[in-house]
């Protein structure tokens, strides 16, 4: 039976944002942490390469704080870089103290990798797993700490607002509060009522929006689609990062990712013909940022009329090569390929959203009562691009800042009395699942063929009006059956990828990530 639950924090999303949040507010209240799969998965599981920080000279973070502006293409706020490169070096810190164990040299100190768009070696990482261990010991002290429970399978459906109540909304409301969640248990199909006083929205991606993505099949948007639908403030979501080495193996769904690091430590990008290429677009060939790498090798595969092009680290150490890339060494072999003597087949992917729920300094959304942190939130730190291994850091930066703005807050808040029970009238029909499926490759496939690397005005339009016909199918599913994990994330994926296709439209330059044929970048001195 359908319950409601009261608790004073609740956290949406089991990554880096959410578990370090839940950590840090504990000790001020009860602690709800829901995850719509196992406690462990996240796309912070799946970071490969590491996390950015300001350690050692000669690094500093004027450094660090240019190569983010630059990488970015003038579109960072440059407090907010300010802001996050100064808290890197404690925040960091700060994990190793809960137990990540990153990799160091036989002085103690950490060995730092370098990777695209960065000056100096700044990048800590646990071997090509750093996600994995960062999220190993998070997790630890997550389920160690006496306030906080993990509700494991269970999905938010909608944020709580006055909506809910009856009272009319839309995004000028300007007082707009965040009550909790009406919250799937997949384990029964109850849906019940989480109050809380304070949530904390850290849904993670949007990867499963396109076709081909390393992310994995959790990463559907439900955040921002949840803000989004509650007329909260979402921006920049035509900033789509693709990730320029995914490894080619058709069939594979997720794409497995194959790390920057490796460019980093020396990887060099070669056509079929084993011809290195970046020297063309960029000085930094192979170290150029991603937006630059992920557009030249997109280029040189059409032009070629090619369907990857190759990462060679034959001439590397392979020793080395192998000590520092232990993961991906592995699963090459299992696909035939020993990276020290055989060029990796590699090609874009959808990796990273840059955009989401707007938030200040203190992670506060437009909503109040409701923060985001991490890759569902848009802090202004990216700008156009992210700069490589700068996203864990924001999450961590900004779980830190919610919870202080969250712990001097939860005292002089209530829970909201009078919240409806979820209605739960529905039907099921046997062909729910063929339309859900069939509708996920549609929206899939529409916004891998308009919406990607290249697009243009005629392209995006195209996508808008395939992509209206969809919504006005799934709407009329949605209010018509029983209310499924596979209906709401095929809702939020259709919301996530109007909300790309609109800000697309609406940006009339090409600018990092978000390249028009319509409006060509700006040569810049």
């Amino acid at each position: 039976m359908a319950k409601t639950i009261h608790t004073e924090f609740l956290v949406i999303g089991s990554g880096i944002a959410g578990l370090s949040y839940a950590l840090k507010v504990a000790n001020h209240g009860k602690v709800i942490l829901i995850t719509k799969a196992s406690e462990d998965e996240s796309n912070t599981k799946y970071a490969q390469g590491g996390i950015a920080a300001v350690m050692y000279e000669p690094d500093s973070y004027e450094k660090h704080i240019a190569d983010t502006i630059a990488c970015g293409d003038g579109l960072c706020d440059p407090e907010i870089v300010r802001f996050v490169i100064r808290e890197s070096t404690e925040r960091v810190q700060e994990l190793a103290a809960w137990g990540a164990q990153f990799d160091r040299k036989e002085d103690g100190n950490y060995q730092l990798a370098k990777e695209g768009g960065h000056t100096e070696p700044r990048i800590l990482h646990h071997k090509d797993i750093t996600g994995f261990e960062i999220e190993r010991a998070l997790l630890a002290q997550v389920n160690a700490h006496p306030n906080i429970e993990i509700f494991d399978h269970h999905f938010a459906i909608d944020i709580i607002t006055q909506h809910h109540l009856g009272i009319e909304v839309n995004s000028r409301t300007p007082d707009i509060q965040c009550y909790g969640a009406y919250v799937l248990n997949t384990n029964n199909g109850e849906v019940d009522t989480v109050l809380a006083k304070i949530t904390l929205m850290a849904t993670g991606g949007a990867g499963h929006v396109y076709a081909t993505t390393t992310n994995p099949i959790i990463a559907t948007g439900d955040g921002v689609a949840m803000v989004y639908r509650a007329k909260g403030k979402v921006e920049n979501m035509e900033f789509i990062q693709f990730h320029p080495t995914s490894l080619y193996n058709p069939g594979e769904h997720p794409s497995f990712l194959i790390t920057e690091a490796m460019r980093g430590h020396g990887g060099i990008l070669r056509t079929q013909d084993g011809k290195e290429f970046m020297h063309k677009y960029d000085d930094r060939k192979s170290l150029a940022p991603r937006d630059i790498v992920a557009r030249a090798i997109d280029n040189e595969m059409k032009i070629r009329g090619e369907d990857f092009v190759y990462l060679d680290c034959t001439h590397l150490d392979a020793d080395d090569l192998i000590q520092h890339f232990p993961n991906i060494h592995e699963k090459c072999l299992s696909l035939g390929i020993d990276m020290r003597k055989d060029f990796i087949p590699v090609v874009p992917a959808m990796h990273y959203m840059c955009g989401g729920v707007k938030v200040d300094l203190q992670g506060r959304s437009s909503i109040d009562r409701l923060y985001a942190a991490g890759e569902c939130s848009c802090t202004g730190l990216h700008g156009a691009n992210r700069l490589a291994s700068n996203s864990l850091l924001e999450a961590v930066v900004y779980a830190h800042a919610a919870a202080q703005d969250s712990i001097q807050r939860i005292q002089e808040l209530d829970f909201r009395d009078g919240i409806p029970h979820w209605d739960a009238e529905g039907t099921d029909a046997p062909e729910e699942m063929v339309l859900i499926t069939q509708s996920l490759r549609e929206v899939q496939t529409i916004m891998s063929n308009y919406v990607g690397i290249v697009r243009s005005d005629l392209r995006l339009r195209r996508a808008h009006d395939r992509l209206e016909i969809l919504w006005l199918e799934n709407e009329a599913l949605y209010k018509k059956i029983t209310v499924s994990q596979k209906v709401c994330e095929l809702r939020n994926v259709i919301t996530v990828a109007y909300t790309i296709i609109k800000h697309s439209l609406a940006r009339k330059a090409s600018c990092g990530l978000h390249y028009s044929l319509d409006y060509p970048p700006v040569k810049k001195n």
